[in-house]
Parts: C-alpha cells; structure tokens; sequence
C-alpha cells in the first residue's frame, strides 16, 4: 500500500471548543496540546485570539510551549484579528471568509467579487508580516464550484500557503467529496486542506474520502466534538490512515488517554459504542464471536485494541456461550466442577434478561451461590435420590 500523503491539522482546542458549553482553561488547552504533540500531530489549531484577551494569552501559552508540532489559530478578513494571531506568534492562520452565496448575502450583505478582494487584501497583510496563511472558504460545500477555484488560484498566487475546503454543516457524502476533492485538486498550486462537520454522520468518512482523492491537510478534533453535531474524529481518522492509508507515523497508543482527558475537560461524555475509544469498542459477548476470539483474535477484531491503547473484553450477557464463560472463570483462577458451568451460564442468562450486568461482583455471587447449592446436595443427597 503507497502510503497517504497527509497532515493532521487538530482543531479541538478552537473548533471542538465551540461545542455548546464547553470552555477549556489555558492549562487543560496546555495539557491537550502536548498530548496531541506526543502523538506526532502536525498542526494544532490552538484557538480564535480575538474571541477574548483570555483565549489570546492561552493562544500564546501554547506558542511558547515550543512543541514539535505547528500551532495555528483562526481568523477572520479582520486586521485586528490578524493582528491578535501575529501577537501570539503563531506558525500559520486559518484566514476564513464564507463563499456560498447564501452566507456571502445574509452576513456580509456583500458581493463575491467584494468579498474575494477584501479577502485577498488581508491575505497579503498577514504575508507581509511574516505569517503563513491557509485561505479558507466556509460553507465551501454549499459554494459554486467555479468561484472556489477563483479564490483559491488567486490565494495560492498571492503566496497562501494553503486553500481550505470546510463542510460547514456536513452536507457532503463520502462519494460527492471524493469527486470534489478530484475537481478542486487539478491545477491547483498549493496543498488542499478538509474540514468536516457531522450534521449527517459522515465527516470522518469524507474527511478520509478526502483522503484518498488527494487532500493533504485533514482537520480533526478529539472524540469529534464540535459545533452540533461535532466533526471528523480524530481517532477513527488516524486508525483508518493506520489500516487503509499507510500511514503509521502516528502514535495511536494514548488515544485512549487522550479521549478521557477530553471527555473530562469537555464534560461531553463519549458514547458507549464510539468506534475506537468508545467503552464498548473491544468488548464481546456473543458466545460465537467469543469462542472464535479465544482462538485467533483477527476473527471479531479488525486491529488489535493495544494499537489503540485499550484492551479486549469478554461480557458476561443473555448471548454469552459454555466457551466465554469457561474462559472468563480461568482467568479468575475458578475451577468449576463438573456440570456447574451449564449452572452458572443459566443464571447469567436469566439474570441478564431483567436487564441486571453481570458484572465481577454478580458472577462472583452466582459462583457463590452454585458452590452453596452444591455442598447442600452433597449433605443431603442429590435431587433425584431424595425424590425417587
């Protein structure tokens, strides 16, 4: 497999933090900041300066933190918002302005001709004082296509060092970003960035789409928290780059530690059966997909759970089979006697169908209470003897 030829470009720390009613403190934006550094993140979009002087000095914290990683912030065609991002010293600037005709009409109240040469305008002032700029276009899905590949021709022209495509309200589906991706790529002069929203499910999809058609720079954030729905993942897109992209620079073994540590942060709880970090991710209870398992792990696992930092687990549920619980009462150093297997898995069962888990403590209590009826037999002699 030719590996990908990608960047990630991570945005909780500014586009995750948009997530209604969340608000980091400079010393968590810190701490995720060198975690998403330790993993080999190239470019950490460490915030919007002008929001207030508070999230300008956390900006700036994070700029002199040095890390290995690029730290970039966003701003709008504003002079004193490039102003605030030059104070913070930052790598690189998202300079944004939106491009469809129904965001240029209702907020700048503007023409696309206007729009594109304020925004021009400012591109050349960032440049000129010694700043990198990606020239992006919001509500780029929703934007005709002819006016984008103006803008971005006449960006890369003007010395931006990117152009930027954002699915603002996740519009896109894998196959139509394939195909624009394609589009946009030919004849362009500088590298093409993606940045996806989840309004229908599918940001990571066509964020790796993007991919796959030749995007260079993948926008992401942490548990895919962001604005209504969220965006791209940045778990689920580094595992797929691992398994069907080729690109194994990342270090995907503390993404767990890094999506507890957001989830903390954020208070945005992370859903159960959320793919790679989600409690559920590695977790089995089909007796068959158990029984498969215990004999070659490729079988109900597509990558190991260590790649991503976690670990595999048997459930004990109404699906559970003889060979899961056999293997889960091994581990605990129980050595059933004989018949009080099919004992035990038939209370886990019935208790699991009143909605009860089985958790350590209950089967302990069911082994207990097997070992219980168990010597009462012996005493009193078997069932059947007693009632023969």
């Amino acid at each position: 497999m030719k590996p990908l030829n990608v960047e990630i470009c991570d945005v909780t720390l500014r586009d995750g933090e948009q997530t209604p009613g969340v608000s980091f403190t400079c010393e968590e934006k810190q701490d995720i900041a060198q975690r998403l550094s330790d993993i080999g993140i190239d470019i950490i979009e460490a915030g919007f300066p002008s929001v207030s002087d508070y999230e300008k000095r956390s900006v700036r914290s994070i700029v002199e933190m040095d890390l290995p990683s690029e730290i970039c912030c966003l701003s709008r065609c504003v002079q004193s918002d490039i102003d605030a991002a030059i104070d913070c010293g930052v790598d690189l600037v998202s300079l944004f302005f939106a491009t469809s005709d129904l965001h240029i009409r209702i907020k700048y109240k503007k023409t696309r001709e206007e729009m594109l040469d304020l925004a021009l305008g400012m591109l050349d002032y960032a440049l000129d004082h010694g700043i990198k700029v990606r020239f992006s276009a919001e509500d780029a899905s929703r934007t005709d296509t002819a006016f984008l590949k103006e803008m971005y021709a006449k960006g890369a022209e003007r010395g931006a060092s990117y152009s930027s495509y954002a699915d603002t309200v996740g519009c896109m589906t894998p196959v139509s970003m394939y195909e624009t991706v394609l589009e946009l790529n030919e004849g362009l002069k500088n590298p093409l960035c993606v940045h996806c929203h989840n309004d229908m499910g599918f940001a990571s999809a066509n964020t790796f789409s993007a991919a796959q058609a030749g995007a260079f720079q993948l926008h992401t954030t942490v548990n895919g928290i962001g604005e209504r729905c969220g965006n791209a993942s940045l778990e689920e897109v580094l595992v797929a780059l691992r398994m069907q992209g080729g690109v194994d620079r990342y270090d995907l073994s503390e993404l767990q530690n890094l999506s507890r540590t957001v989830e903390t942060y954020s208070g945005i709880k992370i859903a159960k059966t959320k793919p790679v970090v989600g409690e559920h991710a590695f977790c089995h209870e089909s007796g068959i997909h158990i029984a498969a398992l215990i004999q070659d792990r490729n079988t109900y696992e597509y990558y190991p759970p260590e790649m991503v930092g976690a670990e595999q687990k048997f459930i004990l549920g109404k699906h559970t089979g003889r060979k899961g619980l056999e293997y889960i009462l091994a581990s605990l150093g129980y050595t059933p006697a004989p018949n009080e297997v099919e004992v035990i898995l038939d209370r886990i069962k019935s208790i699991s169908e009143t909605k009860q888990s089985i958790t350590q403590d209950v089967l302990l209590s069911i082994i207990a209470e097997s070992r219980q009826t168990a010597e009462a037999e012996k005493t009193s002699g078997s069932p059947k003897a007693r009632t023969g």
